[in-house]
């Protein structure tokens, strides 16, 4: 079954926003420089949410799409495979994506910060569809507004 997240972003933009600034105490988000948001849908909700917490934000891009320097990670899909880049830097992030379904690309993400240079303190994702009911990265959960 296939979760449109355009309603939310269309009709209830500010409250879905809220959703996800609520999955961090305030202790947390202290200790966070920046969101990285995983294209596309990623991008929306962490630069958002990004500016609202005055932080950074950083682009987890398709291949190609970004200048270099970049590193990249290849991944598999539920449908093939993917590449994932980020260009280099440093900090606490928070990893956000719109939809956990398997946790492939979560996982890659996290670990391509990782090879960029950054530290991955927690996981975000607006709907968790629980299709991998045990999925965590380096022992962090990914943390959902919504759960199916």
């Amino acid at each position: 079954m296939f979760r449109d997240i355009a309603p939310l972003l269309r009709d209830h933009f500010e409250a879905t926003i809220s959703a996800l600034e609520r999955l961090l105490d305030e202790t947390e988000w202290r200790g966070i420089e920046a969101l990285a948001g995983i294209e596309s849908r990623g991008f929306v909700l962490g630069a958002a949410l990004a500016a609202r917490r005055r932080k950074g934000f950083v682009l987890v891009r398709k291949q190609g799409k970004l200048p270099p320097p970049v590193v990249d990670m290849a991944y598999d899909l539920e449908y093939g495979s993917g590449v994932l880049e980020l260009q280099p830097g440093r900090g606490r992030l928070l990893l956000i994506d719109d939809v956990l379904a398997t946790g492939g690309t979560l996982g890659a993400a996290a670990d391509l910060c990782v090879r960029g240079g950054y530290e991955v303190a927690a996981l975000a994702v607006l709907i968790d569809l629980k299709l991998n009911t045990d999925f965590s990265w380096r022992g962090l959960p990914a943390r959902a507004a919504i759960v199916y």
